[in-house]
């Protein structure tokens, strides 16, 4: 047990880490736009999602919705950019090595804190998951670079009239997603390397198999 320290804290920094993946990914807000014309955007802010696009209208622009109203991606959108489609994929990859992850972490803690001294089983399942880990952490790093790459160069998108949307903001700005996602990047990459840390004790009564 006084050897594993480090793969607990991994398990923990996964768990929170898997979390935020989930979060980012849930959360609409990827890019902030500022637009002018308020006709129709009243608040002049929209948010830019990796599933939908949201704002706040004071007209009756989508039926049952009087003050936000949101248009979901579909993949016949071919106005969408990259980036997006493909942070989509890759944070789904990302939830499920991500639990894989956790799971093998969960399976090696076991065998330790129940004395198992299974030398072979218990090193294995710290080295897959901190391998799926680091590949989570990969996997929420490339969209979230790509995306806030496009922010600050102030990336266009031309959407569909049925968006409501302009081709090009005023001015944006990295949503609440983005650092989010850094935060689980920065947890998921840590619990990789401390899973991979791992090495077995070796004792007089230790059995290996």
């Amino acid at each position: 047990v006084s050897s594993s320290h480090l793969q607990l804290a991994a398990f923990a920094l996964g768990t929170v880490g898997w979390i935020l993946c989930t979060i980012s990914m849930g959360t609409v807000e990827w890019r902030v736009w500022h637009v002018d014309n308020t006709t129709i955007i009243s608040s002049g802010i929209a948010w830019v999602g990796i599933w939908k696009v949201c704002f706040i209208s004071y007209l009756h622009v989508s039926p049952g919705y009087k003050e936000q109203f949101c248009h979901k991606f579909s993949g016949y959108d071919s106005s969408i950019p990259h980036e997006i489609y493909a942070a989509q994929g890759l944070l789904l990859i990302a939830m499920f090595v991500g639990l894989l992850g956790l799971t093998a972490t969960t399976f090696a803690l076991r065998n330790v804190y129940m004395g198992i001294t299974h030398k072979t089983l218990i090193t294995r399942f710290f080295l897959v998951g901190g391998f799926f880990y680091i590949l989570a952490g990969l996997c929420v790093l490339i969209p979230v670079s790509w995306n806030f790459y496009s922010v600050t160069h102030n990336q266009s998108i031309a959407f569909p009239p049925s968006y409501y949307m302009p081709s090009s903001p005023a001015a944006q700005e990295a949503g609440a997603a983005i650092p989010i996602g850094i935060i689980a990047v920065i947890l998921l990459l840590l619990s990789g390397i401390f899973s991979l840390s791992y090495r077995f004790p070796v004792t007089a009564n230790t059995v290996t198999k």
